[in-house]
């Protein structure tokens, strides 16, 4: 836990960004607005706008070069088999390009939400985004995949073949743009005999 909190490309960047960008009055000023509470339809358009611009950056950072590939985004690669504590643990370049670029264009482009809505949207995001780097089934795994959203299954595909699954929070641009594999779709003996059989429950 220690190294996953400390590494600098996860919580320390974004720590880092949300300080600067909230202290430096960098986000629209409906942001800063104690008034009423949770908006959720800007909460949802934030999570959906929020991954459909890191799907976007996910694949760029495979397909731009090899050589970007290799600076940022393979070191996360590293890891066939993620567990839930590899989520932010990968490069700087990968965290800026994929994380705080989307971020700071998510806030840029919906631009009515207050601080609680803000709020609410950065804590359903981050721990989705931890969540599907597990290495266990979710409660939630077999209902969510049903409404392609993001599971742990969805995401291993990624880890293991790379061209599967960019999207985290979403399969939806996945299906739209043809990259989407069905974690049923895929024979077990793709994956390690600890994290495949836990992880592989079908939908269906």
């Amino acid at each position: 836990v220690a190294t996953h909190l400390a590494q600098p490309e996860g919580f320390v960047m974004l720590t880092a960004y949300l300080s600067i960008t909230w202290m430096a009055n960098m986000m629209p000023s409906s942001y800063y607005s104690f008034e009423g509470s949770i908006q959720w339809f800007e909460l949802a358009l934030c999570l959906v706008i929020q991954d459909g611009i890191q799907y976007t950056m996910h694949r760029l950072e495979h397909a731009v070069s090899p050589e970007f590939y290799k600076k940022s985004h393979k070191p996360h690669h590293r890891f066939t088999n993620p567990r839930v504590f590899d989520a932010f643990n990968g490069s700087i370049a990968d965290t800026f390009f994929m994380i705080l670029v989307p971020l700071f264009c998510t806030a840029n482009i919906v631009r009515t939400c207050n601080v609680w809505t803000y709020m609410a949207f950065g804590s359903i995001y981050a721990n989705w985004l931890t969540l599907i780097h597990s290495e266990y089934v979710l409660p939630w795994d077999k209902a969510f995949r049903k409404l392609g959203m993001g599971t742990p299954a969805d995401h291993h595909v990624h880890h293991k073949f790379f061209k599967y699954n960019y999207g985290h929070l979403f399969m939806w641009f996945d299906m739209i743009c043809g990259t989407h594999k069905c974690p049923d779709d895929v024979d077990q003996k793709y994956f390690n005999v600890e994290a495949w059989p836990v992880l592989h429950t079908p939908a269906r």
